[in-house]
Formats: C-alpha cells, sequence, structure tokens
C-alpha cells in the first residue's frame, strides 16, 4: 500500500443522509492523517464501473445500503466474516487489489460492551438485510443462543435463521405484527430497519426491562427509540454503532488490519462523537 493513497469515500444509495464523512474527517483531523473522505451516491449496477475505475490515489471504501451484498463478488480478497455475515462494508485498495472487511459485528459489539451488556441470552432482531446479519452474529457471540427475528416478508429472513442456527443459536423467524414465541424476555430488542420503517409498539413492561439496540440514526432519537428513553429504559443508538464499526475501518484504512489498535484512538472516537452530537451544554440544532 503506498503512502500516496489519501482519498477514500462512502458508497450508498442513497448517501446524502450519511454521517460518514463527518465522523471519518473527525477521526482523520485528530490522528493526524491527511485524508480525504466523501459521500458517492452510487447505485448498485453502477457499482462495478466505479470500483474498475479505481486508481492509485484512492485508499479505501466505506459501503452502505444497498452495497454491502453486492461489493462481495467484486473483491479480490475478503475477510472470512465477509463470507459469514455475507456482506462487506469496508474495502481496502491496494497494489493486489480490492480487499473487504465487515466491521459492522465488531462495531456491534462494542456498542453493546459500552452499554454494560458483556453477555446476552436472547435478542429479536427487527429486519432481515445486511446489517441484520452483522447483529445476529454479534449477538451469538456475546452468547445469545435463542433469536427471534420479526420480518415483513420471512421468506426474506431464511438465510438469516440458516446463518443463527449453523452458529449454534436456535433461531424463530416471525411475521412483523405476531406476537413473541414466548413470553421470556429477550435481553435486546435490535431494529435494523430505517426509522420511518419502524412501526411496531412495545408495552412497557418491555420497554422497561430490555435494551433497545436501534441501528437507525435519521432522524434521531427515532420514535421507538423515544419509546424506550420515555420510561428510562436502555438505548444503544445508532451513532453507537456508527463510531464503533468506523474506527475499525480506520484502523483498517491505516494498518491493514481491524485489529491493530490506533495511536490516539480514545481521542478520536471522543471527535467523532463531539462531530454529530451536540454537547451538554450547546444545542446544535
Amino acid at each position: 500500500m503506498t503512502s500516496d493513497r489519501s482519498k477514500l469515500a462512502v458508497l450508498g444509495f442513497p448517501i446524502s443522509h450519511s454521517l460518514s464523512p463527518v465522523i471519518h474527517r473527525a477521526a482523520y483531523e485528530t490522528l493526524g492523517f491527511d485524508w480525504q473522505y466523501d459521500a458517492v451516491e452510487l447505485s448498485e449496477e453502477s457499482l462495478p464501473a466505479f470500483l474498475s475505475a479505481l486508481d492509485g490515489r484512492w485508499r479505501g471504501l466505506s459501503l452502505t445500503m444497498p452495497l454491502k451484498r453486492d461489493v462481495v463478488p467484486l473483491l479480490d480478497w475478503a475477510d472470512p466474516l465477509v463470507a459469514l455475515v455475507g456482506g462487506a462494508n469496508t474495502v481496502l485498495v491496494t497494489d493486489e487489489g480490492l480487499q473487504g472487511y465487515n466491521t459492522d459485528v465488531e462495531g456491534a459489539m462494542r456498542s453493546f460492551l459500552d452499554a454494560g451488556l458483556s453477555r446476552l441470552e436472547s435478542v429479536w432482531i427487527v429486519g432481515a438485510g445486511a446489517t441484520a446479519a452483522s447483529l445476529l452474529v454479534a449477538s451469538i457471540r456475546l452468547g445469545a443462543a435463542r433469536i427471534e427475528i420479526i420480518a415483513r416478508t420471512p421468506a426474506k429472513a431464511q438465510p438469516l435463521k440458516e446463518l443463527g442456527e449453523s452458529l449454534g443459536a436456535r433461531v424463530v423467524v416471525r411475521q412483523w405484527y405476531e406476537p413473541p414465541s414466548s413470553t421470556e424476555m429477550p435481553s435486546a430488542i435490535i431494529t435494523t430497519v430505517p426509522g420511518g420503517a419502524m412501526d411496531l409498539e412495545f408495552d412497557e413492561s418491555v420497554r422497561t426491562a430490555v435494551a433497545l439496540f436501534d441501528v437507525a440514526y435519521d432522524p434521531w432519537p427515532s420514535e421507538v427509540a423515544k419509546s424506550w428513553m420515555a420510561v428510562g429504559g436502555t438505548v444503544i443508538s445508532g451513532h453507537d454503532l456508527l463510531i464503533n464499526q468506523a474506527i475499525a475501518q480506520v484502523r483498517i484504512f491505516a494498518s491493514g488490519s481491524p485489529d491493530t489498535p490506533l495511536a490516539g484512538e480514545a481521542d478520536a472516537i471522543d471527535a467523532m462523537r463531539a462531530a454529530i452530537e451536540p454537547s451538554p451544554d450547546h444545542d446544535h440544532s
């Protein structure tokens, strides 16, 4: 990897809502990296041509909806986690080709741990897309043995069911408004659908006892997050996941490994959060 690779971007469609440029730029400034990070609106159809046109100025890419799965067959090398979850959210551009990684699993695990949830017994996952697959793997790695997937189209959740079962969990798929298969409370409820599409409601008894992990962050707080906050429930936000998966991306862009901590990493994380969240004594809205 040559030192003059300084261009990076987040790719997706739509992309205008993405906070990735804000947090990555904050991290690079704090870490002293002279890199440029932009947002590029790109459809699945345009992805192959875009990737093939990358030149020696490019260092890496972040991928968001709907490209995490479409990029996989276009990679020259992929971390085993990419094959496991069926999606990559990070591409490192090297002289040897495009290397794919998934930092959503690591980011989700960090977010649970930051919230004091070091051990999960069971989870409900709302949604059945690429992000849901990463959250499922993260949950199982933190001990979840029972998983319920709530999907508008249950057939779309079948690959997730098979993934969870292959990792030793018991997985149940249920229709959007169908009642839970058990009266037992989960350790966490994870919502992976866009904020505006999340129209399920949960009893106060659930909201006070069960942590909510809402990966949506536009708008934030989402309606479901507000309902949890109203009763003093535990909420893990999409901002938490965004920052935690992004710092793993920065590690990859800097060293080629998601496991190599950065000098000044804690300061970079603080800068990323400050860039997207109002400080307690000053409202940026």
